[in-house]
């Protein structure tokens, strides 16, 4: 069993956009806790898809990364993750192909099969194209191949792309992925930030079924893990009032902008609702640091990953570096 010391921590950024300030400020502090997860020795830093949600800015994923990989050193960037059926297998290739020719060795590529987004948006973005699901593994496949050397006679080359060998991850929420990344050999990003109900299922799926590859000889498991750490467990659950909030907006399809954390939670949201709201939070780790510690260490205990990856909601844009710092300090105590 691995010991925290022995588990990568990574973050998955949305840019959350705040209710008192404007989208360029959510994009800056993107870069800003970048740079801070850096000297902070973060695995990685991947930005998530999502469209037409006025809480989360980091839209034009492969875009925003550019900037941040223009003003960071070594960190590893990414996506967690570009939603392959908003695209062609090509264009994805050529963006993460051209990052990763302009900063070499640093950039992932993590894909996802769901839309990010309601089905209006879907048909926005897909303007033309009869994209389903079930051509995610396809899709895939062809990315696998633009990255690579080109084959004899191969009529399509991602021109930048060929020969980058960007790293891919599949991400997931259920066992489709799970079973698609064991068969093809990739590593597994497990969505249990905001969908954990199936994580032990899958990832015993994946690891059942790993088929050693070109890209890895044996599973590599990520999961995605909600936090709010600071330096008691009073202040802590008062910080996650402001996920609270988020999340009950997100089942009630109202605003998703940041709002300010609240002294009590109580009559804000109805039984089922805050029945959702745990299942939707039910891997948060929220506290201070020893609370905290204690059920990371759990974790591992229960899953055996080999890295964790963060978010965090925190209102107060300090505090949200802070939590990182926290973080950190948890795993080399």
């Amino acid at each position: 069993m691995k010991s925290l010391q022995e588990i990568k921590f990574s973050v998955l950024e949305l840019a959350p956009v705040r209710e008192d300030k404007s989208i360029e400020f959510s994009l800056h502090h993107a870069l800003e806790l970048a740079q801070h997860v850096e000297q902070l020795n973060y695995e990685r830093f991947w930005l998530a898809e999502h469209h037409n949600m006025d809480g989360i800015a980091s839209s034009a994923t492969a875009v925003l990364l550019g900037f941040i990989a223009a003003h960071t050193q070594h960190i590893r960037l990414g996506s967690g993750g570009i939603m392959l059926p908003n695209h062609a297998p090509l264009v994805v290739a050529e963006q993460f192909g051209t990052l990763a020719t302009l900063y070499p060795n640093r950039f992932d590529l993590g894909l996802g099969r769901a839309p990010g987004t309601d089905p209006l948006t879907m048909r926005a973005l897909r303007r033309g194209r009869q994209e389903t699901e079930d051509q995610f593994p396809q899709d895939v496949l062809e990315i696998l191949q633009y990255f690579k050397a080109p084959q004899p006679n191969q009529k399509i080359i991602a021109t930048p792309g060929q020969n980058t060998h960007v790293p891919v991850w599949l991400l997931g929420s259920s066992l489709f992925s799970a079973q698609l990344a064991a068969k093809l050999g990739l590593p597994y990003s497990f969505a249990s930030h905001f969908a954990p109900r199936m994580l032990g299922q899958a990832i015993q799926l994946y690891r059942d079924n790993f088929q050693a590859s070109e890209y890895l000889d044996q599973p590599y498991v990520s999961m995605g893990i909600p936090t709010v750490v600071a330096s008691t467990d009073e202040e802590a659950q008062y910080l996650a009032t402001s996920s609270y909030q988020r999340i009950l907006n997100l089942i009630r399809g109202d605003s998703l902008k940041l709002k300010p954390p609240v002294k009590s939670t109580e009559g804000l949201a109805s039984s089922a609702e805050q029945i959702a709201i745990q299942n939707f939070y039910a891997m948060a780790q929220i506290g201070s640091k020893d609370t905290v510690q204690v059920g990371l260490s759990k974790i591992i205990q229960q899953y055996d990953v080999d890295e964790f990856i963060f978010t965090c909601d925190i209102y107060d844009t300090q505090k949200r570096l802070d939590n990182f710092s926290l973080l950190m300090e948890i795993k080399h105590s």
